[in-house]
């Protein structure tokens, strides 16, 4: 019986020949990979692996890119049932909107909110997320199970904030062991790489960011914070501890190779000093910087620096092609343009940032990113055979600014396929998505939220009545 290249892709061992594979160093031709037990078995010349597995049937994909599925180091996961609530909003839309949302989320809710969001990211070309963590008091496990039934790979952070906690002062002896738990719980998940995360430096005190950091890079995981995102952060940390919130990480040592901050757009050279010295990691968000950030980061100069970075889409929107673009075109407009800077980066600095160096930054490059024999297969499939992308000149620079999700046609996770054209294969996406909208009506229509900014159709009435509009 013939099968389909889907059937072929669900096989335990499977032989893929695409027309371009697409390696650390750029596109290459005539090669294929085969796939067996979640890994990268073979990388080599497509004749020579077509005569070593002449028993399985190939994967002729000669109009297709395999590239490596992408990473996204800044996420939250139980927001996706909000997401359109924050446009036009302005910066620390935390405080009215996600705060007050996922505190109202029951333990559907946080699932569904995952499930939701895990299913656009890898419609989008993402295989690994980064959830800085939930403020979702279900906890994590909806949002565990609902990682593991969409099948994408997610680094899961647990909130250790101690101040302002219910418990008072004995937050600390009673978060502390729970995030050690959290360490060991996730610690040989096939899918899940546990992360303990602070919001907002200013929320935590020294003696737990101390030990949260330090609990996390004893462990080999990732510690997360967000840092200096908006102006008004900034200030906060200033006033509440007489530091800017990157120079309080680095005091009381939590600052190391093991950090990863969030967004990190006002950094002062003494800054950029501490982070470089530390080895620690910044998820570049530039969507996020777009929608309500007060900059964007200069990540052409961490480049520079040596400093490990990421892209991230903070929740904005799960497109990791975008997400590129979004990276390339800030960098253009807010830092190149200034300085005459044609290329900023000439392509290829964005894609190895969504790929390789992406996910070594959030400490998983032995196990993904790269497209290598040993590394777990995650993979995208990707249509070139379109309009958009003939004629082809430049292959990296056109992935970064031509190509789009919808060319996406199968995404592999630990070997396993998860999408075929834009959907799963073994599960019901369209009940998800009614099951997303009846609970929207039910919690989030109902949550103490705060908008600032109104709805589209109401902002264009107001527009209407003043004298100029």
């Amino acid at each position: 019986m013939n099968m389909t290249f889907p059937d072929l892709l669900r096989c335990e061992k499977f032989l893929v020949v695409p027309g371009q594979m697409l390696l650390k160093d750029g596109p290459v031709a005539g090669l294929a990979a085969v796939v067996s037990a979640g890994r990268f078995l073979r990388i080599g010349p497509a004749d020579q692996l077509r005569a070593q597995f002449a028993h399985l049937p190939p994967v002729d994909l000669p109009d297709h890119l395999l590239m490596p599925g992408l990473i996204d180091a800044h996420t939250h996961l139980t927001q996706s049932l909000g997401k359109a609530l924050a446009f036009g909003e302005p910066s620390e839309i935390f405080r009215r909107i996600w705060v007050p949302m996922e505190a109202s989320l029951r333990p559907e809710a946080a699932y569904l909110s995952t499930k939701l969001a895990s299913l656009e990211a890898l419609r989008g070309g993402f295989t690994t997320v980064v959830d800085a963590g939930t403020r979702s008091e279900s906890g994590l496990d909806a949002v565990a199970q609902a990682v593991r039934d969409v099948g994408i790979r997610c680094v899961l952070a647990m909130i250790c904030n101690d101040l302002h906690h219910p418990a008072g002062d004995a937050a600390f002896d009673a978060i502390a062991p729970e995030a050690g738990r959290h360490l060991l719980r996730y610690e040989n998940d096939a899918l899940i790489a546990p992360s303990l995360a602070i919001s907002i430096p200013e929320v935590a005190t020294d003696r737990m960011l101390t030990h949260v950091a330090g609990l996390a890079r004893e462990a080999g995981r990732i510690f997360q914070t967000h840092a200096n995102e908006h102006l008004v952060a900034v200030e906060r940390s200033l006033v509440a501890r007489g530091k800017r919130p990157i120079e309080l990480l680095a005091s009381v040592g939590a600052l190391n190779a093991g950090t990863l901050l969030a967004h990190a757009t006002l950094l002062t050279p003494h800054e950029l000093h501490l982070v470089r010295n530390s080895g620690a990691a910044i998820a570049y968000n530039p969507v996020a910087s777009a929608w309500k950030g007060n900059a964007v980061l200069n990540a052409v100069l961490l480049r520079v620096e040596g400093i490990p970075f990421a892209l991230g889409t903070d929740g904005t929107r799960y497109d990791a092609f975008r997400l590129m673009d979004a990276a390339e075109t800030a960098q253009r407009l807010t830092h190149g343009l200034a300085t005459g800077d044609s290329s900023c980066g000439g392509g290829w600095m964005w894609l190895d940032h969504a790929s390789h160096l992406g996910a070594q930054a959030v400490g998983l490059g032995s196990l993904t990113g790269s497209i290598e024999e040993g590394k777990a297969a995650d993979f995208l499939l990707v249509d070139l055979s379109v309009p958009e992308m003939q004629p082809s000149w430049d292959l990296t620079w056109e992935l970064v600014r031509l190509a789009d999700r919808s060319q996406i046609d199968a995404v592999v996770v630990n070997g396993a396929l998860r999408l075929w054209q834009g959907w799963p294969i073994d599960w019901n996406a369209r009940t998800l998505l009614a099951e997303v909208r009846r609970m929207a009506r039910e919690d989030i229509a109902h949550a103490p939220i705060q908008r600032v900014h109104p709805v589209a159709v109401d902002h264009r009435q107001q527009w209407s009545r003043q004298p100029n509009g």
